[in-house]
């Protein structure tokens, strides 16, 4: 049992490192001997739990998903809450996950890696909860669910990543809590002229109501 606990322990050990090295550096920035270094072991350790660095970033990406609070990813019924509910799970929750992402846009990285499948799973997910809001009526019907899906999360991600284009524009930086609460209470107003007169409740959903307790 003891051997086993040292192995579980040292396979987290490496998950936390890895995971600061990737998301610091972006997986072509990222180094085994980095990882090893921030682990305290020795670099061929970590081929002993890990085949390759690719096996390697998809399970720190599955581990960091699987940590999050599984409310993130239960969207509120109303669908002009949910741009203004993705903000603040992005900002509370995914901002160094968001940073390493936006090294994707010039890493040159392997097909399957980066945690792709888990992250496509989330977001088609999403896709379809919004088309059943449109089975529903509740979504207008001349729009496709996937390019609302896709403007929500440019809205609520493009803002916090590129924070010196947020302050050339509006002179408050996505880091300030005047800008975030402007910005959040801004989602939600054109969420509802998109979504208005489709016979949604306006007030609070159940998701809503979590964040507020």
């Amino acid at each position: 049992m003891g051997e086993i606990r040292n192995a579980e322990r040292t396979r987290k050990t490496i998950l936390q490192a890895a995971k600061a090295e990737f998301f610091e550096k972006g997986y072509t920035g990222a180094r085994i001997e980095s990882i090893a270094k921030r682990a305290g072991i020795n670099k061929q350790l970590i081929y002993h739990y890990f085949k390759s660095k690719d096996s390697l970033i998809n399970e720190v990406i599955d581990s960091f998903v699987t940590s999050l609070p599984s409310g993130n990813f239960v969207l509120p019924e109303n669908p002009a809450h949910i741009a203004d509910f993705r903000y603040k799970v992005n900002l509370e929750h995914l901002m160094d996950f968001l940073k390493f992402t936006a090294w994707e846009a010039i890493d040159s990285v392997p097909e399957n890696s980066n945690g792709e499948e888990r992250r496509k799973a989330i977001l088609q997910s999403y896709v379809a909860d919004m088309q059943a809001k449109q089975e529903a009526g509740l979504v207008p019907k001349e729009l496709d669910p996937a390019l609302i899906t896709l403007m929500i999360s440019s809205l609520t991600i493009y803002p916090l990543l590129y924070s010196n284009v947020t302050r050339m524009i509006t002179g408050h930086a996505a880091e300030d809590p005047e800008f975030q609460a402007k910005w959040g209470q801004f989602l939600r107003l054109i969420s509802e002229r998109l979504f208005e007169d489709r016979g949604v409740r306006q007030g609070p959903g159940p998701s809503d109501e979590r964040r507020e307790s």
